[in-house]
């Protein structure tokens, strides 16, 4: 004689939780290599960014110094000279500017 196997019955909701368990193991993978993936590509552009920060940083120091070369005393002097004016202490100004409001 030959039994038969009984017919395997899922209770009420347990199919459910069978195939929420497996969505679950699949998606929780994915999700991680996804904010991964995501977060390298902002370290990346971070990096862009600094590097761009650093080169005009430099460019401003070059230009800082260039703009210093120009307002020193003996560049004006010898200006002045090529001009044919005069230095006179009592003439000159100093103007400054003030970021205060």
């Amino acid at each position: 004689m030959s039994k038969k196997q009984p017919k395997l019955k899922f209770l009420k909701g347990e199919k459910f939780m069978y195939v929420l368990t497996l969505l679950l193991l699949i998606a929780i993978p994915v999700s991680n290599i996804f904010t991964k993936a995501l977060l390298s590509k902002t370290n990346v552009e971070t990096e862009k960014l600094e590097e761009k920060i650093a080169k005009q940083e430099d460019i401003n120091e070059g230009l800082e110094m260039q703009k210093d070369e120009l307002v020193s005393m003996e560049n004006i002097q010898k200006i002045a000279e090529e001009y044919g004016l005069s230095y006179r202490s009592d003439n000159i100004v100093k103007v400054t500017y003030s970021e205060e409001n």
